[in-house]
Formats: structure tokens, sequence, C-alpha cells
């Protein structure tokens, strides 16, 4: 069975093409849920009109099924409540940005 830090490891390697920093920095992973071998990913994106969701969703399941091998099945759900700010990415996501 998989772990949360081994899922949030493999998603670290998803990194948004727009700002260059991966997704679990960016703050843009809300949850991780595990179940023997499957996985659900809760995540969002910077705003709904974000034109790579669907390529940032497989981006993070394959990424998941490509680190853990053991994991049967992978659900990415894109939410958008509560809505992404930029205060939830992580210290050095807001060094790398310049954001205070």
């Amino acid at each position: 069975m998989a772990t949360n830090d081994e899922v949030l490891a493999a998603l670290k390697s998803v990194i948004d093409p727009e700002v260059g920093i991966n997704i679990v920095d960016l703050g843009l992973v809300y949850g991780v849920a595990i179940d023997g071998g499957a996985v659900k990913v809760t995540m969002t994106m910077t705003t709904a009109a974000c034109p790579v969701t669907e390529y940032m969703k497989t981006q993070a399941r394959d990424a998941v099924r490509g680190a853990l091998p053991k994991i049967t099945d992978v659900q990415v759900d894109m939410v958008w409540d509560p809505p992404w700010k930029a205060t939830m990415m992580s210290d050095a996501a807001k060094r790398k940005l310049g954001v205070g």
C-alpha cells in the first residue's frame, strides 16, 4: 500500500507548465486519500478558466501510476472550492515567484 508521502512525492514531479513549479508546492493539491490500491487526489487549478486543466489531471494520474506501480486505480478530482489563493503556496514557491 502507498503512503500519503509517497503520493505527494510522485505529484511533485508534475510541473505546472505556466509557472514552472510543481503542483504540490503551488498548493494545488488539496488532499490525497488512499484505500488499498486506489488513490484519490483532490486538486484545483489557479483559476477555473485554466487552459491546461485536463492536461494537469492526466499528468497527476500518470505521475502516481508511474511512481507507485502497485496502485491499481488513480482518480483525480478537480474542485473549485475553496478557490486557490497565492497564500496556499509553499514558502519555496513564493520565493521563486517573488510573492510575499
